[in-house]
């Protein structure tokens, strides 16, 4: 939904007139029947005096939050934690650096072994 329609459904639940809107706000009548017309919006130094005379926050004038009906929210995705390092974990680190080269690729190759059983485990 455009800014300028939710003006309009504001305007309407209020039973305000597009003109008594317009001169509170200080704008022209023609200025809003604009708006409703050729479906465009406020400029935004506007959008603060907007808010006051409709008693709404500029989030929800922006985002319709409150406001239309199909409103939903965004929810960011949880970010996953960055896990915690134990002393066994260093010491497993520490182990693999010791290694020679042949034997980090062996070991490896077992944890891509066990991987893949893991996930064919899970398919039963």
């Amino acid at each position: 939904m455009l800014i300028s329609e939710r003006i309009f459904k504001i305007l309407e639940d209020k039973n305000m007139s597009q003109s008594a809107f317009a001169k509170k706000v200080g704008l022209a009548g023609s200025t809003v029947s604009d708006w409703k017309r050729k479906k465009t919006n406020p400029s935004a130094d506007k959008i603060m005096d907007i808010c006051m005379v409709l008693e709404v926050t500029p989030e929800q004038l922006l985002t319709g939050k409150g406001i239309d009906d199909d409103y939903v929210e965004y929810k960011p995705k949880k970010v996953k934690a960055e896990p915690e390092i134990s002393k066994a974990d260093i010491r497993i680190l520490m182990d693999i650096h010791a290694m020679k080269d042949p034997q980090r690729k062996r070991l490896m190759k077992y944890m891509e072994a066990l991987k893949q059983i893991e996930a064919l485990e899970d398919m039963e």
